[in-house]
């Protein structure tokens, strides 16, 4: 059956009441079923269908769990089918993310959701999705926006970009060659962020929105996750972007703020005189903090430079393993770590993994806001850089709220004792293990 039969066949049934439908689906043939199967119109909810006028970006910013993942994969193999809109851009957050998600290995990617008839060949070293028809596709990542200088495309799927290194940076390289065809379109599908190109997107009258909630898509998602997330961030300000999709301001009562983080940014540094590894040990379940930061002069005045965030959830030998690559990646001289939180055994746990990287061992004498105010300073005096952006810790920084009963999020102390060590200590360092206070 052709894929216009198909179509017309499912629009019929979806007019048709509930036992009719049964009764129709039953006379359908091996053939017809198997189409109806792979016909995403049938199957998906309004909200996951293409508005119907000439938008050139259709914005999705939607909660976890929506399935605009899906909504993503079903519009490139449209896109494919229905062309010429070739080459179609396939645009992540990483290469890992885009093979992984977009591709080939997340049950929404669209490996999985094309039909037998029309499969794509993937050749991961060519970073190309090619189908049946010819139309094909080319992988690209947020953290290499030069990959998108040159190359033109037709189409083009982007997702996650609120939470890519260079947003900007790898939405203009894209623009810039999004110029075949008649009509050249783009898909964002991202949790929301106030980020400037997103900010930017909405303003824009050729920008098709969709919004929408995790709580649209419950039949389809795992109850473990139903029960520990939506118990976890339900009710929360962080909650109203992760789950139901909202754009937010700046929260009342954070000591940092978005726009001393943007106007501050930058795509390189200097050269850096002194580059520390911060560290901030779990308790229990919780994220091991991890921040690489390094100082350098600027017109006579010290700034950091955060270089990046690895921070994770997981057992001692992992996070450690990834504190010292960490270290040996941003060519440190030094691991600076919490103690509060189970003394020596922090040091103990990083050296079972290099026992001769310097590690010294910060003990907090003084409250989490009384230590992160003089860190909030110097983002205010523009004195702090993001080298490109970090999307996870600045939602930290940006939620945080002294004085609510809640602890300070891992990534955040992390990057205070980075800071703190590179700006607000006098030092004189004595052997590895040397206990300061702070």
């Amino acid at each position: 059956m052709s894929a216009q039969g198909t179509h017309s066949l499912a629009v019929s049934i979806a007019l048709q009441s509930e036992s009719n439908r049964n009764e129709i689906l039953s006379g359908l043939t091996d053939n017809q079923i198997a189409s109806l199967l792979y016909d995403w119109s049938f199957w998906a909810r309004p909200s996951q269908l293409p508005p119907d006028w000439e938008w050139f970006c259709w914005l999705l910013l939607t909660g976890r769990g929506f399935g605009k993942t899906r909504t993503g994969a079903e519009w490139c193999i449209a896109r494919a089918r229905d062309g010429p809109y070739h080459p179609i851009a396939l645009i992540a957050e990483t290469k890992a993310d885009a093979r992984d998600v977009m591709v080939e290995a997340g049950e929404s990617s669209i490996l999985r959701c094309s039909p037998p008839w029309f499969m794509p060949d993937y050749e991961p070293s060519k970073r190309r999705v090619t189908w049946p028809n010819g139309m094909y596709a080319t992988v690209y990542s947020g953290d290499a926006p030069d990959q998108l200088r040159g190359p033109q495309h037709g189409s083009a799927w982007v997702d996650e970009l609120a939470k890519f290194q260079y947003p900007e940076q790898t939405w203009d390289n894209m623009e810039f060659g999004l110029r075949l065809g008649e009509r050249p379109q783009v898909v964002v599908t991202t949790t929301p962020r106030p980020i400037k190109v997103i900010k930017r997107l909405l303003a824009e009258a050729t920008t098709a929105l969709t919004t929408g909630s995790t709580y649209e898509n419950l039949h389809n998602l795992a109850p473990m996750f139903i029960r520990r997330i939506l118990d976890k961030y339900e009710g929360t300000y962080l909650g109203r972007q992760e789950l139901h999709g909202e754009v937010l301001a700046d929260r009342e009562g954070a000591l940092w703020r978005r726009v001393d983080i943007d106007e501050a940014r930058v795509t390189s540094c200097p050269r850096l005189t002194r580059i520390v590894v911060g560290v901030d040990p779990p308790g229990g379940a919780a994220e091991c903090g991890i921040v690489a930061a390094g100082k350098a002069s600027i017109g006579g005045r010290d700034h950091v430079y955060v270089l990046e965030d690895r921070s994770l959830q997981a057992s001692p030998d992992k996070w450690a393993s990834e504190v010292v690559a960490t270290y040996f990646h941003n060519i440190a001289d030094r691991i600076v770590a919490e103690s509060n939180f189970g003394g020596d055994m922090v040091e103990n746990t990083i050296r079972m993994v290099n026992r001769n990287v310097p590690v010294s061992l910060m003990r907090a004498s003084r409250g989490k806001q009384a230590r992160a105010e003089p860190v909030a300073a110097l983002y205010e005096q523009g004195r702090v850089h993001h080298l490109g952006q970090m999307a996870l810790l600045e939602d930290e920084l940006c939620t945080w709220v002294p004085d609510e009963g809640l602890s300070s999020p891992n990534r955040l102390d992390a990057l205070v004792w980075a800071v703190t060590d590179l700006m607000l200590l006098q030092k004189d360092y004595g052997p590895p293990g040397t206990v300061r206070y702070a």
